[in-house]
């Protein structure tokens, strides 16, 4: 399985995020009229500005006040026109882009751990935020625009062809090549486009790690090498920037000379067929008319540049969930439930980590599972977390009266609130030390999170901070311990009060003391609930009731510390002797 945002640019992926306008119907008509009313008061603005100068050099008289009103009332509409074209075009982009984040933000949520996993967060971040920020352009200036252009240009036209149909021989072929152009070079546009994107998340990841790193990095004396990494991405991105620039700018040129070949051709049809002051408002006409394709075309090609961009984006909406949800979600059984996996395969896209597991944990037992590294404890916590659903068998939770339910007929956020599952690095957010120990619970009352504190040593963090559970315990809880952090996220869990804890070495970080006291602490306060407790330590492992041991993707043994630690060979052996 792929756990890669798409960076190669796709056909059609800017057309594929157009329906997200769906949404905005009536203010993309108003900025579609604003553009239209915008374009075509400067078309009649130069158009009758060129007539009326045109006029008063011939005729050696000052403008009619006709004239002149309308000049004036068009100067006030056109100005009028702008400010509200910009208002509405940029306000209705911005809702965009806010729907498209949490689009992006949904289609993370659902695939994930799938479609993070391996990944950076900087490049992550790129692809949240910095892509969807770069469509803007897109929503705010190429779609109502596009539509207006083609209105005005086709009047333009109508009119010039009435004046005398030869004036459109110079005008209809720059107005093709202006288009064609950045559709035949679509392709180079967005490879050049796809570069600076690329080079763009490439440094956002690692910048993000030099900062969540700084203090490795200053004890190992490796900050110069690394900034000289970072200026090595700079100066990638930099390059990408300039060739996409480079471009952009001979393309502006060579739009404006084609322009100004239309104009010049314009105006020797004119002085050929048209008399009096029709010539120099043809000419203008021409431009007024010609002016907004070319923009177009602008935008057309910066629009082509956001295709990868636009990539990113589209494969992140449409993400596929790693764990979909039921069409028909059964409930939870009521009571103590117990923990069954049978003939359970699951890979991560090469050799299998489970092969064909089968594991009974009954209700109220705390279970220890313990393996080598790598041999499957942590997946075995996902798939009870449906973090992942298994290629083959069935995970279920089984009620007292023995009525199993997989955990893929669960509703999520009923599984959330059954089953809890804390990790030996459970990050802590930026924030004060009741909003994280809330997280799940954000309803959870003073007098219950002072409970789930106590319980597991919480209370004592608190009182020792300057604000108490008010304190800012800072970004990933850079202001605690290791061992801190994870009293504070089994708290954090124990307030949900789940009917199933996996604990996947939550106490790692604590010493033998701290483990013994939260295990004593957790054994108390069960009153039936069913635990799995992934661990290491020897003394961790001899407080469960029962002992499974992982290896080669089944379970090899099961049994009391007293049964196992008998045996001097075997699975459970192999693992003490580790």
């Amino acid at each position: 399985m792929s756990t890669h945002l798409v960076d190669k640019p796709e056909r059609g992926a800017l057309r594929a995020l157009l329906p997200v306008l769906a949404a905005h119907k009536a203010m993309t008509v108003r900025t579609f009229a604003a553009a239209l009313v915008d374009q075509a008061a400067l078309v009649a603005l130069v158009t009758l500005a060129a007539h009326t100068v045109g006029t008063a050099v011939m005729e050696r008289a000052a403008p009619a006040p006709a004239a002149v009103g309308a000049l004036t009332a068009l100067v006030v509409v056109r100005s009028l026109a702008t400010w509200r074209e910009m208002d509405l075009s940029h306000d209705l982009a911005y809702r965009v882009l806010a729907e498209l984040r949490i689009r992006v933000f949904d289609g993370l949520a659902r695939s994930a751990p799938a479609r993070i996993a391996g990944r950076r967060s900087g490049d992550l971040a790129a692809a949240a935020l910095g892509d969807v920020e770069a469509l803007e352009f897109f929503y705010a200036h190429a779609v109502a625009q596009l539509l207006a252009s083609g209105v005005v240009f086709s009047a333009g036209t109508a009119v010039l062809a009435v004046l005398d149909p030869w004036l459109l021989a110079p005008v209809l072929p720059v107005a093709g090549l202006l288009v064609l152009a950045p559709l035949l070079e679509g392709r180079g546009r967005a490879e050049r486009g796809a570069r600076t994107r690329r080079a763009a998340a490439e440094l956002s990841a690692e910048v993000v790690e030099t900062v969540d790193g700084m203090r490795e990095l200053l004890a190992f004396d490796a900050l110069d090498r690394r900034r000289a990494g970072l200026r090595a991405h700079g100066e990638r991105l930099g390059e990408a920037q300039r060739a996409e620039h480079a471009w952009e700018a001979g393309a502006a040129a060579v739009r404006d000379l084609l322009v100004v070949a239309a104009v010049v051709g314009v105006v020797a049809a004119a002085a050929h067929t048209l008399g009096g002051a029709w010539a120099p408002a043809a000419m203008a006409l021409a431009l007024g008319a010609l002016a907004p394709v070319a923009d177009s075309a602008a935008a057309l090609g910066q629009a082509g540049g956001l295709r990868a961009a636009a990539s990113r984006v589209g494969a992140a909406i449409r993400a596929r969930a790693g764990a979909p949800e039921p069409a028909a979600p059964r409930p939870v059984p009521a009571g103590p439930l117990g923990i069954r996996l049978r003939g359970v395969r699951f890979d991560y896209g090469g050799a299998p980590v489970l092969d064909g597991l089968d594991l009974t944990v009954r209700a109220g037992e705390t279970l220890a599972l313990v393996g080598a590294s790598g041999a499957g404890k942590s997946t075995c916590a996902a798939l009870l977390a449906r973090f992942w659903d298994p290629a083959e068998g069935a995970v279920e939770l089984v009620g007292a009266h023995g009525d199993p339910v997989d955990v893929r007929d669960l509703a999520d956020e009923e599984l959330r609130r059954t089953v809890a599952v804390v990790g030996q690095d459970a990050p802590l957010f930026h924030g004060t030390l009741a909003d994280n120990l809330r997280l799940a619970a954000p309803d959870a009352t003073d007098g219950e999170l002072r409970a789930a504190a106590r319980l597991c040593g919480v209370d004592r963090i608190a009182e020792a901070l300057p604000d108490g559970y008010g304190t800012h315990v800072g970004e990933r809880g850079a202001t605690l311990s290791g061992g801190q952090r994870s009293r504070v996220a089994l708290a954090r869990a124990l307030l949900t009060d789940p009917r199933v804890l996996v604990l996947d070495e939550t106490t790692a970080h604590l010493d033998t003391a701290g483990d013994a006291e939260l295990s004593a602490a957790l054994a108390a306060a069960s009153r039936g609930r069913t635990t799995v407790v992934i661990a290491h330590r020897p003394a961790t492992v001899r407080r469960a009731d029962r002992i499974a041991v992982l290896e080669g993707g089944r379970i090899a043994e099961t049994g009391t510390w007293e049964e196992l630690s008998a045996a001097k060979e075997g699975a459970f052996a192999r693992v003490l002797t580790r």
